[in-house]
């Protein structure tokens, strides 16, 4: 997984030189009645920040009901991807997750997919605190829907979200309606343990004008990889639980406040990733020390690896009806922080040398054997946002909406080298009995992110059929990053300042043309973009080291047609789209007297083309079956300095996906309501992240195979309880989500990060 290290690898390269259409208007079977008007029998979303049907929006969206999510149980982005076209993930962890839509991915610090909680950004704009591989993946119990945006979404969204929006809708707090209900459930692992969970909603109302919405969630997730040199079985396991809390007050049908606010933790005890052969990518068959044959999935461990995140975000909105426009303010403080505790002894410096040599060896004369490296990373992302907008009434004629919007963005990363005793897998805590050697290197990146942003829209609507909508929006962005280096490797501390500023105007146009009821032709043209930055310069830097990075920025030209027959019975959904990204923000390897040093860089770009076509058919009552497939073709222009070659294709932007889905669902006597359904997934081939190291060696690049799930689902409704029962990867394919960097795994090897293998389990739900 790519990542921001800072400079230190300078100082590292010259001691080894001195030592040597899911469809567009997706609807059944993930359609849930809560999500559609009542009275049409659409469905509702809030893409355009009014609320609106689905079919009146110009561009290409996949509406994910909670509802559906919930029978599947698909909680985390891993388990609802394949149910969306055009989305693929990278994922070395749970809560260190990469989102790419339509291919927009050239392994880059920071993400050019922006992550929503209702309207509520979350995570960093900037690479500078990782954010690309850190993407909010919120558990989806008690959402509403999940709205995923195709296509750079500037105008409105603004910042990172060049490549589209992931949007979480939560459930509001309901007035004058009592709610309780909660579930728990087991689960069990093919070569892994077991797996348990349990969550439970209240909606209390308070009087007529006040109503309180808590949930809760606790999900165990049972490992499936073993551990070798310490040995451990299923060492992946991991833990996910958090909850939301919303209160509702509203006065008056013209006023409202909502606070909101959301708590997710999550831990790991150890990589989701196995020691793989770097030229197969099969597990490795033999101890890459002892030569033991060894069977399954398994990756070697001296000292074990841990990994944490912690989500909090609180919110408040108040909306006000002015008559003649709504006026809306939110305003949010967020907060992420991560601890990633990895094991870097075997990482390979070149010239024969690995990080725990040279550590060893070279500075204190000790031997390696004795003693590994650990390096705890420890990221910390801070966000406050404002934004108020004023939005005319629904029309007829015209609708417009006007805003601003404000966000102040601290941020740090935090990392060190510590030794470990090998014999143990004990760390060495200071005051160390190797005098000196905790303090071998210490790092440090503090910064701040500042944006000011104004943005408008407006639809005007010519004649009953026929509109065009536009919008613009100017962001200017300041930032500040401090570097701080210290420690034996460096020879004493250093600290550096680097500073940027940059504005960037952005917009969209979009003409519709509604032939039949719930039947369209649009068109959009629009542009999004991600924040550049300042690069702070290390010692030694060679001229050619960029000062900061230019915002890139992607046009994206699209065409689609919806349509459905009036009795509902069939629906197709068709979109076609060619994205001219420009400037590219990469990760690039520079030439240094003391050796290469990785910086963000501009690249000359890339270019992106494809389909998305859905097909629904409702032959009969309760039976639906969609049909989803999407093509893309994501390649790069030029030579990125790390491996990428003019031509290649982006990283983990698969050319083909594709989802086929049947649901159904009948009545019994005594109230009884069975369900049954099943999916079938296929992902096609994709390309790893641009390594260098591995292309020399291979003289290709890493290639994760394509790969097809199957899962199944079945329950019913008694009323007052429920249960249900499902299979995950039925046939247990074993198919790839993540790579990571060739050389840093013991014996030559390289982990590689898999699905989960056939899970089969059960739930009970009871309403109060």
């Amino acid at each position: 997984m790519a990542r921001r290290a800072l400079s230190f690898t300078t100082g590292l390269a010259a001691l080894v030189t001195a030592g040597a259409a899911m469809a567009q208007a997706q609807e059944a079977p993930i359609q849930a009645e809560a999500a559609t008007d009542p009275q049409s029998g659409d469905i509702i979303v809030t893409a355009q920040k009014r609320t609106e049907a689905l079919h009146q929006v110009p561009q290409s969206i996949s509406v994910l009901q909670g509802e559906a999510l919930e029978q599947r149980q698909a909680r985390t982005i891993a388990d609802y991807a394949a149910l969306v076209p055009g989305l693929s993930f990278e994922q070395g962890n749970p809560g260190q997750t990469r989102i790419v839509l339509r291919g927009i991915n050239a392994g880059g610090a920071s993400a050019t997919v922006a992550v929503y909680v209702d309207d509520t950004p979350f995570g960093s704009s900037t690479g500078q605190t990782n954010g690309a591989i850190l993407a909010g993946d919120f558990d989806t119990f008690d959402i509403e829907r999940l709205e995923v945006l195709r296509g750079p979404q500037g105008t409105l969204y603004g910042a990172n979200s060049l490549g589209g929006v992931v949007k979480y809708v939560t459930v509001a707090p309901r007035l004058s309606q009592w709610e309780a209900r909660a579930q728990g459930g087991a689960e069990t692992t093919k070569d892994g343990g077991t797996g348990y969970f349990g969550n439970a909603v209240i909606n209390i109302p308070i009087g007529d004008v006040l109503a309180l919405r808590a949930s809760g969630f606790y999900r165990r997730s049972a490992g499936f990889i073993d551990a070798i040199g310490i040995p451990d079985d299923d060492v992946n396991g991991s833990r996910s639980y958090g909850g939301r809390a919303s209160l509702l007050f509203k006065p008056s049908d013209r006023f409202s406040v909502r606070l909101s606010a959301v708590a997710q933790n999550i831990r790991v005890r150890a990589r989701t990733a196995f020691d793989a052969d770097p030229g197969s990518l099969d597990p490795i068959d033999a101890d890459p020390f002892t030569g033991a044959a060894i069977e399954g999935e398994n990756r070697y461990q001296l000292f074990p690896d841990r990994n944490r995140a912690n989500y909090r975000l609180y919110t408040g909105t108040i909306d006000y009806d002015l008559d003649f426009a709504t006026l809306t303010s939110v305003t949010s403080y967020s907060r992420l922080r991560t601890e990633d505790r990895s094991d870097v002894s075997f990482n390979d410096l070149g010239g024969g040398f690995t990080l725990a040599d040279a550590a060893s060896q070279l500075i204190y004369g000790l031997p390696t054997t004795d003693y590994g490296v650990y390096y705890p990373n420890q990221v910390t992302q801070k966000k406050f946002t404002q934004e108020v907008r004023l939005a005319s009434p629904d029309s007829a004629t015209f609708e417009w909406l006007v805003g601003g919007y404000y966000t102040r963005e601290p941020g740090a990363l935090f990392q060190r080298y510590f030794p470990y005793d090998i014999a143990t897998g004990q760390p060495i805590l200071p005051p160390p009995a190797i005098p000196g050697f905790s303090e071998l290197v210490l790092a440090q990146l503090k910064s701040r992110y500042r944006e000011y942003a104004g943005f408008g829209s407006a639809t005007l609507h010519l004649g009953e059929r026929f509109d065009i909508s536009a919008g613009g929006r100017y962001s200017h962005n300041k930032q500040r990053t401090i570097q701080i280096l210290d420690g034996a490797l460096f020879g004493g501390r250093t600290e550096e300042t680097a500073r940027s500023s940059e504005g960037v105007f952005t917009w969209s146009v979009a003409p519709r043309f509604e032939f039949a009821p719930r039947s369209e032709l649009y068109a959009r043209v629009a542009k999004g973009y991600r924040p550049g930055g300042p690069n702070v310069i290390p010692p030694g830097a060679p001229e050619n080291y960029p000062l900061q990075t230019d915002a890139d920025t992607l046009m994206s030209y699209e065409a689609g047609v919806r349509a459905e027959t009036a009795d509902r019975t069939f629906a197709f959904d068709l979109s076609g789209y060619y994205l001219d990204w420009d400037k590219t923000l990469i990760i690039a390897t520079f030439q240094s007297a003391a050796g290469p040093i990785t910086a963000d860089a501009n690249g000359e770009g890339a270019k992106s083309y494809g389909f998305e076509a859905t097909g629904t058919v409702r032959p009969i009552r309760g039976l639906s079956v969609v049909a989803t497939v999407a093509y893309n073709h994501a390649t790069l222009r030029g030579d990125t300095g790390n491996g990428g070659l003019d031509g290649d294709q982006l990283p983990f932007a698969p050319r083909w996906n594709a989802n086929l889905s049947a649901d159904y669902s009948w009545s019994m006597p005594g109230g009884v309501r069975p369900y049954v359904g099943a999916d079938l997934s296929m992902v096609s081939d994709r390309p790893g992240n641009f390594d260098d190291a591995y292309r020399t060696t291979f003289g290709r690049r890493l290639t994760l195979d394509g790969y097809s799930t199957v899962h199944l689902r079945a329950g019913a409704d008694f009323g007052r309880f429920n249960l249900s029962v499902y299979a995950r990867n039925l046939a247990n394919s074993r198919g790839l989500v993540s790579a990571g960097t060739f050389g840093t795994r013991p014996g030559g090897g390289i982990e590689v990060t898999p699905i989960q293998p056939r899970t089969i389990g059960a739930t009970l739900g009871v309403d109060f």
